[in-house]
């Protein structure tokens, strides 16, 4: 069994004072759910949203809303719980971020407990705004905002939709899926070390038809292409995402390209690749489609014995373009280094990702994998059983040794 980056981590969640507070409580089961022990800390506008009982309940730890008791006539306690918590976390969230936060945050404010707190970290800080649009876009706020990324905490900026006023624009607050995300990343001690690079990803299966009904495809879930694409984008980069079909959700900013077969993965691949600095193939394109297409549905009294089929143009194989960083996929059940390494070669890759599936939990219909990595240069790295969002981590990482050796 994989070890789950956040099992055993102990993370504060910071819930200021908007709408999306109530969202607070699926972060904080997903938190939970993946091991980690969590704490919380509410301004006192974030008790207008939603009640500290109810967090509480959730992550099985009191809730701090306040620095000083309500009545000290009542006791007090002398214990300075702000350094504690401060010492005692790996990591904390802020989600949903208010913008009187962010700017409190920005200016060193201290004037409640979770700004107190945030001046004592010395773990790392994930911060995820939500704000209406006009807000959010306030030159004062995207100042701010642009300020905490230069102290070197992690935003997790907002994404477009209906807003709480009606109005439809950017300042919903990022998806929990995608803040738990960043904050694996940030766990694993990667930041945005991909800003300003542009990654094409393909991902899922080819369908390839037999008849308006019936086609030709493989097991592929398309999750380690997509997991690949996230993972980028969280570290900065801009992504194009080639998918097949595939029930997998990639983020909004990404940009999605949704294909069918085969001709249609090497036609998308053929016109995105010049944009782009690094091909990343992951997607399990057929190697062989059906010769002809009928156009109706093949009735079963047609007594069909076979398919005729013809081989698929090799999307690799057929690129002629330089300067661009190329990584293939391999999925072999035989004499699998020396298949890829010759694949990488008759290809022209810089870079091979070895799949086996000599491992029931890697590969197929499942959320890890266990990779090895071959670079064009001679090296070979094994990894473990993983996440593919880990997986898909590692395999970034080696792409950086391909650009920078």
């Amino acid at each position: 069994m994989h070890d789950d980056v956040l099992t055993g981590k102990k993370i504060i969640l910071g819930v200021t004072g908007g709408i999306a507070a109530f969202k607070a409580t699926y972060l904080v089961r997903e938190l939970v759910k993946r091991g980690a022990e969590v704490k919380i800390v509410m301004t006192p506008s974030a008790t207008e949203f939603i009640t500290p009982l109810t967090l509480s309940s959730l992550s099985g730890n009191p809730v701090i809303v306040n620095v000083f008791p309500p009545d000290q006539r009542a006791g007090t306690s002398l214990s300075t719980w702000h350094i504690d918590y401060a010492l005692w976390a790996d990591l904390m969230i802020i989600a949903p971020a208010t913008v009187n936060s962010i700017a409190k945050i920005a200016h060193g404010f201290a004037d409640n407990a979770l700004t107190t707190l945030v001046l004592a970290l010395r773990c790392p800080l994930v911060i995820a705004p939500a704000a209406d649009v006009d807000m959010y876009e306030n030159k004062l706020t995207r100042e701010n905002i642009q300020k905490l990324e230069q102290l070197g905490h992690y935003l997790v900026l907002p994404e477009e939709g209906d807003l709480a006023s009606g109005l439809k624009g950017k300042g919903r607050l990022a998806d929990n899926s995608k803040i738990v995300d960043a904050a694996e990343i940030v766990l694993s001690g990667i930041t945005k070390d991909l800003t300003a690079k542009k990654f094409l990803v393909t991902a899922g299966p080819t369908y390839e038809d037999i008849d308006p009904v019936r086609y030709i495809g493989n097991r592929s879930s398309g999750k380690m292409g997509y997991e690949i694409a996230k993972a980028a984008f969280l570290r900065g980069a801009e992504v194009t995402l080639i998918s097949g079909p595939s029930h997998e959700i990639a983020y909004q900013e990404i940009n999605l390209i949704k294909i069918r077969s085969a001709a249609d993965m090497k036609k998308a691949v053929d016109k995105e690749v010049k944009n782009n600095d690094v091909l990343i193939m992951s997607a399990a394109v057929a190697d062989f489609t059906p010769a002809s297409v009928a156009g109706k549905k093949i009735k079963k009294e047609n007594k069909l014995s076979s398919i005729a089929l013809k081989e698929t143009d090799d999307i690799l194989a057929s690129l002629n373009i330089k300067g661009k960083i190329i990584v293939g996929f391999a999925l072999e059940t035989d004499n699998e280094l020396e298949n890829a390494r010759k694949k990488m070669s008759n290809k022209n890759l810089d870079m091979i990702v070895l799949n086996s599936l000599q491992n029931k939990k890697s590969g197929f219909e499942v959320d890890t994998n266990e990779v090895t990595i071959l670079h064009k240069a001679g090296a070979l790295v094994n990894f473990p059983l993983l996440s593919k969002f880990q997986t898909a981590n590692k395999i970034l990482t080696e792409i950086l040794k391909i650009e920078y050796k």
